[in-house]
C-alpha cells in the first residue's frame, strides 16, 4: 500500500472525527435517562481511534485496488462513493444528536449511516476482501450505536 494513499484517507477520516468532536455530549447529554447498558464516556475515544483507523485503510486499500477488470473496477466505483458518503453521515450523526440535540432526527440518520456502511461492505467484498472485514467492527459499533440511539430516544421524548 502506496502510504501517500493511507495517509489522505487518515486525514479525510480523522477531520470528519474532527467534525464529531466539535459536538460533545455536555451537560445536555449528563442529563438524559440511560439505559444500564449505556457505556461508558472514556470508552468512546479508544473504539473510535480504532474504528477510525480500519475506516482509512480500508478506503485506501479500495482506492488502489486492481482497476483492469470492468467487474471490479465498477464496484470500486461504488466502494468508494459509498465510503465517501458513510464518512459524511459519520461525521454529521454528533451535529444532530449533540449539536441539534435531536435524538430522533439523529436515529433516522444513523439508520442510513448503518445501511451505508453495509452497502460498502457488500461493494467493497468484491474488490478487497480485507477492506470488508475491516468494516466488520465498524458495522457492529454502529449497529449498537443505532440501538443505544433508539433507546435514548425512547427514554427522552421531550
Amino acid at each position: 500500500m502506496r502510504i501517500w494513499v493511507l495517509l489522505v484517507f487518515l486525514g479525510a477520516v480523522f477531520a470528519a472525527g474532527a467534525i464529531g468532536a466539535a459536538f460533545p455530549p455536555g451537560p445536555w447529554h449528563a442529563a438524559l435517562t440511560k439505559p444500564s447498558w449505556n457505556p461508558p464516556g472514556w470508552l468512546f475515544g479508544p473504539v473510535w481511534t480504532v474504528l477510525y483507523v480500519c475506516i482509512a485503510v480500508a478506503g485506501a486499500r479500495v482506492w488502489q485496488a486492481s482497476r483492469e477488470d470492468a467487474t471490479r473496477a465498477k464496484a470500486r466505483r461504488w466502494a468508494l462513493a459509498l465510503w465517501t458518503a458513510q464518512l459524511a453521515l459519520n461525521a454529521a450523526w454528533s451535529f444532530l444528536f449533540f449539536g441539534l440535540r435531536a435524538p430522533g432526527v439523529a436515529l433516522v440518520e444513523i439508520c442510513v449511516l448503518l445501511a451505508t456502511i453495509v452497502a460498502f461492505m457488500v461493494r467493497a467484498r468484491r474488490v478487497d476482501r480485507l477492506a470488508f472485514r475491516l468494516f466488520v467492527p465498524y458495522a457492529a459499533w454502529v449497529s449498537f450505536a443505532t440501538f443505544l440511539n433508539f433507546t435514548l430516544w425512547r427514554l427522552n421524548p421531550a
